[in-house]
């Protein structure tokens, strides 16, 4: 019996199949046209990954600033009730506090108004929070500019109030200017009657870097809050910090049924749910439209592959010839299309990463060249071009492109494996 050629004793993943996709990446062509297409192959793949990467974490980057933003103004949950119900609150607190879950709570007083200034009229929502223990269930202190939450009780001198920076420029109002509240009043059949007037000093302002909170919020005391809006002795509600801000939804539907149905419990989910539902349908858009880019890139992987094919004709049926199994060949191809693949996918990853760094810095140059701006704070409710790289995404985004453009090598790759060594040289 005659000896087997050496080809076919090498199993398909061997070396050998790998050193021919990479002689033939490596070897001059006759036809650079099918180099330049390479080329460009890698650069659209590289494009598509980074552009992927980089709108994600975009994305990725507003859903944390306004979730950030929103813990930061607000509670994990809120517990909300009628004055009657909430009138023995500090008992109700003890026993929020009992979960283990909950780490602090405390009581707030809201009510609108409007905002008057030297003819200058705001509508505004008035926040009357603890000038002592705020901390443990917001950020609030942290956005104070030049001021205290202290600042707010001091003796001899009207009511305080720490205006939204926005509405405080606005309105033109610095600390210490006297600014007047115009409240509703309802009376005991809860029918609308006369506003009243009430004359507050500005204390300071607060920039939370949201335009909704900075431009129509303003914070009082507890106790002023209380007197003003008819509240004395109860509250319209208790904030509650979670050790755990992920499971709000969890604990404050857990919270609602131990309460029962005199009292509503939000979780912080739920303020802005359109706003972040939104968010992440974007996400899946941008996904398929930004992948067109790494489709077009894919085709031209196949352009590029058809080509050699067609170049590398003889050299193919000399190896088959000489024993070289047409798995092999197919494996070859689909190898040589998986290297062009890779390299895209790592330059595309390392552009992605990089221009996500330093995505704010390029939007700001485009701004101050062309005196524009791109992102508005009454639309995003931010300033800036936030991003966060997220594993996922990045390995989900350079696992997919890998995925769909060596797939859509096979068809070259089998049609190099179906090449007849005899119709092939029989013209050499």
């Amino acid at each position: 019996m005659a000896p087997r050629p050496c080809f076919e004793r090498l199993p398909v993943f061997r070396p050998l199949p790998l050193f021919i996709a990479a002689r033939y990446l490596r070897a001059k062509r006759k036809n650079r046209f099918a180099a330049l297409v390479t080329g460009v192959s890698v650069a659209g793949i590289g494009l598509g990954v980074a552009v992927l990467i980089i709108v994600l974490s975009v994305m990725n980057g507003f859903e944390r600033e306004i979730s950030a933003r929103i813990l930061g103004m607000t509670a994990d949950a809120t517990v909300f009730g009628s004055p009657a119900d909430l009138r023995d609150w500090p008992a109700l607190a003890q026993r929020l506090e009992r979960d283990p879950q909950v780490l602090a709570v405390r009581p707030f007083v809201r009510g609108s108004g409007m905002l008057s200034v030297r003819g200058k009229v705001r509508g505004i929502m008035v926040y009357g929070v603890p000038t002592q223990g705020e901390g443990a269930v917001s950020e609030l202190e942290h956005y104070l500019q030049n001021v205290t939450l202290g600042a707010l009780t001091r003796p001899a001198q009207p009511a305080g109030i720490i205006l939204g920076r926005t509405l405080a420029d606005e309105l033109g109002v610095h600390a210490g200017e006297m600014v007047t509240l115009i409240s509703p009043q309802w009376d005991s059949a809860q029918q609308l009657g006369l506003p009243a007037y009430e004359r507050l000093t500005s204390v300071g302002s607060f920039l939370a870097g949201m335009h909704e909170f900075d431009s129509a919020f303003g914070i009082m005391s507890l106790s002023d809050a209380a007197r003003i809006f008819k509240l004395e002795g109860t509250v319209s509600g208790l904030r509650i910090k979670l050790r755990d801000s992920r499971l709000a939804p969890a604990v404050a539907a857990a919270i609602g049924q131990q309460l029962g149905p005199g009292f509503l419990v939000i979780d912080w989910t739920r303020y802005h749910r359109n706003f972040f539902l939104a968010i992440k349908s974007q996400k899946r858009i941008m996904f398929v439209i930004l992948s067109l880019i790494v489709a077009v890139a894919a085709f031209n992987v196949v352009a590029s592959m058809i080509m050699i094919v067609k170049e590398k004709q003889r050299d193919i049926a000399i190896l088959r010839t000489l024993g070289l199994a047409p798995s092999s060949v197919l494996c070859a191809f689909l190898l040589q299309g998986a290297i062009v693949t890779g390299l895209g996918v790592a330059l595309g990853v390392a552009l992605g990463l990089v221009g996500a760094d330093y995505a704010n810095d390029f939007m700001h140059l485009v701004e101050r060249l062309f005196g524009i701006q791109f992102i508005k704070p009454d639309v995003y409710y931010i300033n800036y071009l936030p991003t966060e790289v997220r594993l996922t995404d990045a390995l989900g985004v350079a696992l997919a492109t890998f995925t769909i453009c060596v797939v859509a090598t096979l068809y070259p790759a089998w049609r190099a494996a179906q090449i007849a060594p005899v119709e092939a040289l029989r013209y050499e």
